[in-house]
């Protein structure tokens, strides 16, 4: 039986519908729910948390170079307004509330956005970038992912290109996918986001110490063949560590993924294959 077409993939015009749809709706939640929404901006907080820097342009498998330029003009539009946002106890960052729409009239170029596990071009595509480094930092942190939508159905870049395990994607489509982060504890952190030449860069900062440390690491990472397709699968897990005692007082698994590879097999060869056959 032929599968029935949502509304919104009829044709471009009901797709347009149904995004004013979505973004009506999140705009009405947000004044329902009177969230407090971190936005003052300050100097670096004195304690870092975690710290990590990503390439912003890739060199591996079938790479477009011009949008991968777009992507980098992108992301330094959008980082000075992260950069130093202070998440103050009982404020919520919202990814979209800060930087807005990134359209070409302010400034943005087309890049690559990965939505329904499909990958397109779009004005500002690249944002991910940004979100997924948040997570990264996020997650080795107290503070609590409120909003976090996956994309990782797919796999679009080879082990030998990775900047973070998989498993802490982002899929962001303004304004009514978000990545948004609450902090409930009684110290305030921020983030310090900026790009060089070559790198994005971003730290999470806290104003007081903290009682634990979190190290998160990829475990059970194994490619399968299922009909003759590659998935890539991994469980990202979270270790919580008494920085008194030096401790484990908790280990969890924050993302099993079950990813389809879209790039070359010939970056495969060599890696844990199991066949299968469904």
């Amino acid at each position: 039986m032929k599968k029935r077409r949502l509304f919104c993939e009829i044709n471009a015009f009901t797709y347009f519908i149904s995004v004013q749809k979505m973004r009506i709706m999140r705009r009405i939640r947000n004044r329902v729910e009177k969230i407090k929404l971190a936005r003052i901006q300050s100097a670096p907080l004195p304690i870092l948390v975690h710290k990590q820097a990503l390439r912003m342009r890739r060199d591996v498998g079938d790479i477009d170079l011009q949008l991968q330029e777009n992507k980098a003009h992108n992301l330094a539009l959008a980082a000075p307004k992260l950069d130093g946002i202070c998440i103050q106890p009982g404020e919520v960052f919202s990814f979209w509330h800060l930087v807005g729409n990134c359209t070409r009239r302010r400034g943005y170029k087309d890049g690559v956005l990965i939505s329904s596990g499909r990958v397109k071009t779009v004005i500002g595509g690249g944002m991910c970038h940004i979100t997924n480094l948040l997570h990264w930092l996020v997650l080795h942190s107290p503070l609590t992912v409120c909003e976090h939508h996956h994309h990782n159905m797919i796999e679009l870049f080879p082990e030998c290109d990775a900047q973070l395990p998989p498993g802490c994607a982002t899929a962001i489509v303004y304004n009514y996918l978000d990545y948004r982060v609450a902090n409930h504890t009684q110290s305030t952190f921020q983030f310090n986001v900026y790009t060089d030449e070559t790198h994005l860069h971003a730290e999470l900062r806290t104003a007081t110490p903290q009682p634990f440390r979190y190290q998160v690491t990829e475990e059970d990472a194994h490619f399968i063949k299922i009909d003759g397709v590659f998935y890539r699968k991994n469980n990202l897990v979270r270790r919580t560590i008494d920085n008194q005692t030096h401790t484990e007082t908790n280990h969890e698994i924050i993302t099993r993924t079950h990813s389809k590879v879209l790039y070359d097999e010939k970056f495969i060869q060599g890696s844990m294959i199991w066949n299968h056959t469904e």
